[in-house]
């Protein structure tokens, strides 16, 4: 099944957080078809969480379903800072996502 283009995505997530009161923004765009999203979400407390793309091995079934894991949990911001810093070395088109929401409000679908 095919995949909604990453701009669109990220575009339609961008408006259900805002729409439901989570303030998120667009820290970075990544190449519009296919470019891997990560997302941040600040606790507001100095921690935070980041998710990106679930491993192929999580995922049950293709159903054309962007589905995120969670790859740091509960870090300190600078943490999670660190870790962008070296996936944007390693993939230049990737898309970054920034959640400020003290609880874990990200509306994600995650991997099982």
């Amino acid at each position: 099944m095919t995949r909604l283009r990453s701009d669109f995505w990220v575009s339609a997530h961008l408006r259900r957080l805002n729409d439901a009161g989570v303030p998120a923004v667009l820290r970075r765009r990544g190449a519009a078809e296919a470019g891997a999203i990560f997302v941040k979400v600040d606790r507001l407390d100095g921690s935070a969480d980041l998710f990106g793309p679930a491993p192929q091995s999580l995922m049950a079934e293709d159903d054309g379903e962007r589905r995120f894991s969670r790859v740091m949990a509960a870090v300190p911001s600078y943490e999670v800072e660190e870790q962008l810093t070296r996936e944007m070395r390693f993939d230049s088109d990737l898309w970054i996502v920034e959640i400020d929401d003290a609880g874990d409000r990200h509306a994600l679908p995650l991997a099982e």
